[in-house]
């Protein structure tokens, strides 16, 4: 159990707190009489503090010489004095000096030798104790390390992939950044396990997809499965830069300067046209994700709206495909990491999850519910499969309803059409709340009050054929739960959770390296409406071939939209709506025209899996009438900027 502390004398309590750990360690022989759990037997204060540089094997800051990148290690001095080895926990990060892990921002410290002090988050202290090694690996062009930071690319995948090389006796690494000794893991089984949120989960999917030997598991946390879709949405734009930004973001001074030609690379393989090319191929680890054959645990905010769940759907799935074992947590929030939204619960599944999947401890964990969806703040269920068996996709069609201008949705095709021009300075709330008003800039279909309740799982599809008036169109498609909630206000700037003064600790502390971290609860708001899934396309990508064009007027286009995938319970009395549109705000950037988009009722439909497929939506749309719920209040508004957005940061 965690230690609750005060913040104004947290220090000397987690001085306290190690100490009252220390006196009640446990001998290895009481470990081995509870092999379903390592326990911490080693000392924190007493580990071993060593820095090493991995050659990557690449020179792509051209200086003459490959590119080493440093590497930051604790690990019990106990395991080590007995010649007894350990697996690794490792997060390679580009933020470790430019702008830090976690709630609180933590960057590494060090001593006067170059040792590290203080390595960000909690791993080190509660698993060095129980017999790891903690690995913290700044990537090529970032903090200590050569080289250039080319987002996402083979620089940015070699730089940890040679570190797992290395911890398997496979790469050579030294004990200076420059000359230096040949410095060897024989300390570790080379057994691996990344770790990591956002950038530095994106780091673990593409290492696990290149299908090195060591890497037993991966636990990408908000995490970009394809850069493509970081950047872009079926050729919409989602912000105002590219990947040039970013690495000019994180990379040294000393970088910026040798790195200008890769720079060059960036701002040419990635067109602000949105067209697919070689760059963004590179750097998509889905389609690499047959070569994947480490276990992955993955945790996403359906609510992320930076590393948006879009990177979640496909990589799961191909995941599956391949037989990779796999664990999920889907939270309520937006870019958040679980030791901040489910703290107590996170800490001891990572644990289990790392013995079972780096000790071998049957500890039971591959045989519990693969999934955990949060349902209501801080409410959660389980899922024994996900999507749920049983799950299968409906086809729901729009159609024209009593009142001009406000459609319905069901299974029975319609004829006609409806039209919406599109309004820039509009968003997914602004056509939520107009939902039952006739208004020019949405198309707007719902369902009856449901009669029980309805669940959605999995990803969504939109077809749509769509005449436009001008050369080019932005098109929006978005499923909304009609009816009031109380939800995590993922908007706020906490994007679900506030942070509080009080502090719990997490296994023993040093005087340069605390593991007591500040406190969060769940941030609330009361909503008319919620935004279940999205999706977004540039309609100049109808085609399918990954390159955009200008449009005919007056010419009727199909293009299929993909929405993200999520886990949502429309209750009872709800209504569930399909929304057609042009530029959401804030979420993608508008087009150069404003179009008029009329749609043609009879060829547009969705493709929305729920638990119990089109007979459960058939169900819960028919029976004795219900009485809709009062929507009053409207839904979280979506952040009015997202341009430049820096994936592991929240806003």
């Amino acid at each position: 159990m965690p230690i609750r502390t005060r913040p104004t004398t947290w220090r000397t309590l987690a001085t306290a707190a190690t100490a009252a750990l220390t006196a009640t360690l446990l001998t290895p022989a009481a470990a081995d009489a509870a092999p379903r759990e390592s326990r911490p037997v080693h000392s924190y204060a007493d580990a071993i503090r060593e820095a090493v540089w991995v050659d990557t094997g690449l020179d792509e800051d051209r200086d003459g010489r490959t590119d080493r990148v440093a590497v930051d290690i604790v690990r019990p001095r106990e395991a080590d004095r007995k010649g007894r080895k350990v697996p690794v926990i490792m997060d390679a990060s580009p933020y470790y000096s430019c702008c830090g892990r976690g709630n609180e921002s933590q960057t590494k410290t060090y001593d006067g030798h170059g040792d590290i002090v203080r390595m960000p988050l909690f791993y080190d202290n509660w698993f060095v104790p129980r017999g790891y090694a903690v690995v913290g690996v700044d990537l090529a062009g970032t903090s200590r390390s050569d080289g250039c930071v080319d987002v996402g690319g083979r620089s940015d995948i070699q730089s940890a992939k040679a570190v797992v090389d290395w911890l398997n006796g496979r790469a050579k690494a030294y004990s200076s950044r420059t000359g230096g000794e040949r410095v060897r893991a024989d300390w570790t089984d080379g057994s691996t396990g990344m770790i990591g949120k956002s950038w530095d989960g994106t780091i673990a999917n593409g290492v696990a997809a290149t299908g090195v030997k060591g890497l037993k598991t991966i636990v990408p946390i908000a995490a970009i499965s394809t850069w493509y879709d970081y950047y872009f949405s079926q050729g919409a734009p989602l912000y105002d830069s590219g990947p040039d930004w970013l690495a000019r973001y994180v990379q040294t001074p000393e970088a910026r300067e040798k790195c200008a030609e890769v720079g060059r690379e960036l701002v040419d393989g990635a067109p602000r046209t949105g067209d697919r090319t070689p760059l963004w191929t590179e750097r998509d680890y889905v389609r690499a994700a047959k070569k994947v054959h480490a276990s992955v645990f993955l945790v996403h905010g359906m609510q992320d709206l930076n590393v948006r769940m879009r990177h979640v759907g496909p990589w799961w799935d191909a995941l599956g495909k391949n037989g990779v074992r796999r664990k999920i947590w889907l939270s309520q929030t937006g870019h958040v990491d679980p030791f901040d939204f489910r703290r107590a619960e996170w800490v001891r599944t990572l644990h289990r999850w790392f013995d079972h999947e780096l000790k071998g401890v049957d500890n039971g964990i591959d045989r519990e519910p693969v999934a955990d969806i949060e349902r209501a703040p801080d409410q959660w269920v389980t899922s024994t499969a996900w999507p749920p068996r049983g799950t299968s996709a409906a086809t729901l069609r729009p159609a024209h309803g009593a009142q001009d201008g406000v459609g319905t949705l069901g299974l029975r095709k319609d004829r006609g059409t409806a039209a919406f021009t599109d309004d820039p300075a509009l968003d997914e709330t602004d056509w939520a709340t107009r939902i039952d008003t006739p208004t020019p800039e949405k198309a707007g279909f719902v369902t009856r009050p449901l009669t029980r309740d309805l669940r959605l799982a999995g990803s969504s599809r939109v077809t749509v054929s769509v005449t436009p008036s001008a050369p080019t169109a932005h098109l929006s498609a978005v499923l909304v739960d009609l009816g009031p909630d109380t939800i995590r206000d993922y908007a706020a700037s906490g994007e679900g959770i506030v942070t509080l003064p009080e502090r719990t600790c997490w296994g023993p502390s040093t005087e340069g390296d605390s593991s007591c971290y500040r406190e969060t609860r769940a941030k609330t708001a009361d909503v008319g409406h919620t935004v279940v899934s999205r999706g977004w396309a540039d309609l100049g990508e109808h085609a399918g071939t990954g390159r955009g064009g200008p449009l005919v007027p007056g010419k009727r286009y199909t293009l299929t939209l993909d929405l993200a995938a999520t886990d949502h319970v429309v209750p009872r009395g709800h209504r569930l709506a399909l929304i057609v549109a042009g530029t959401d705000r804030g979420l993608i950037d508008p087009p150069a025209d404003t179009p008029t988009l009329t749609l043609d009722l009879a060829r547009t439909s969705a493709r929305v899996p729920f638990v119990g497929g089109t007979a459960a939506f058939a169900r819960a749309t028919s029976g004795p009438p219900v009485t809709a719920p009062h929507t009053a209040p409207d839904g979280v508004r979506p952040p009015a900027a997202t341009a430049r957005r820096v994936p592991g940061e929240t806003r």
